[in-house]
């Protein structure tokens, strides 16, 4: 039996949206520059990995904040579905940006064991903790937007990790003034490395899955195809499509094959077809062909 699967998203005022976007970046942008110059006079790469992953974050918001902008934009004659997958590109550029940023801070951190360095502990501390108020600032930002975009989640998802990972340095720096254990900012170095990479290889699928006009993962084919073939007078279907046009509109296509007893109600089937994708599966964009039995395509 096929199930409901139609959504409601509350969407975030575009303007309220964008501000909010801005400063975000700004604040990530100038919490970079001061990590990066804490992290080399303090001799810390955990600090320094923990800016670079700041840079990622300005960078990703910014990415975000654009895609969102071309988004919005209307169909035009060179995008006729219009400019909707912006977002999931921005997305899937900014989960790649990631990944290298988890592998060139793994590499370093290995480098770092083999070869330590001094680290100054309270200059650690220190950042880490203005860098951990800034990373919650900017998650708070782009929650509520997180919920309704791919795009807006990737760059969320990027702060979550960092202020994660500034929790992460607070520990390393405390360690190393309390224990003197130069050992554990490499460490915690890679342990930041491996959550970027898990998080960013585990978000990936779903957005490569819309560019590659995957299923959606809220429907399944054999239920769509359920629901239709209950529709009276619909004798059989096939050549049956299902993809994401955009990242919250699914889009379907179908050739229908209809009873020839029923031919004279066509109009009607095919307006009952549309109704009920719509309400069973919340299916927006659907494209029928309808043949009869004895005209069905090879």
């Amino acid at each position: 039996m096929a199930h409901s699967h139609h959504h409601h998203h509350h969407h975030i005022d575009p303007k309220t949206g964008d501000g909010r976007m801005a400063l975000a970046v700004g604040v990530n942008i100038l919490l970079t520059v001061a990590q990066i110059v804490g992290g080399i006079l303090s001799g810390s790469l955990a600090l320094i990995a923990d800016a670079l992953h700041n840079l990622s974050d300005a960078l990703s918001l910014f990415i975000a904040f654009f895609a969102r902008k071309v988004a919005r934009r209307p169909a035009d004659d060179i995008m006729t579905f219009g400019y909707g997958r912006a977002e999931v590109v921005a997305a899937l550029i900014n989960y790649t940006s990631l990944i290298l940023v988890g592998l060139w801070l793994a590499f370093e951190a290995i480098m770092r064991f083999l070869d330590p360095q001094p680290v100054d502990g309270w200059l650690v501390v220190g950042l880490a903790s203005l860098a951990l108020v800034i990373d919650l600032v900017t998650a708070w930002l782009t929650f509520r937007m997180a919920k309704d975009s791919v795009n807006i989640r990737a760059a969320f998802l990027h702060n979550v990790a960092d202020a994660l990972g500034s929790v992460a340095v607070i520990v390393a720096g405390i360690a190393i003034l309390v224990f003197g254990w130069l050992w554990i900012d490499p460490a915690i170095t890679l342990l930041i490395a491996a959550y970027i990479l898990w998080m960013a290889l585990g978000e990936m699928g779903s957005v490569i899955r819309i560019l590659m006009l995957g299923t959606p993962e809220h429907l399944s084919p054999q239920d769509v195809t359920a629901t239709i073939m209950a529709v009276e007078g619909v004798d059989d279907l096939h050549h049956l499509k299902l993809w994401s046009a955009q990242e919250h509109e699914t889009a379907l296509t179908a050739h229908i094959v209809i009873a020839h007893s029923a031919w004279g109600n066509v109009a009607w089937i095919r307006q009952n077809i549309r109704t009920t994708l719509h309400d069973v599966h919340g299916i927006e964009m659907v494209t029928l062909e309808l043949e009869t039995a004895p005209e069905v395509c090879p």
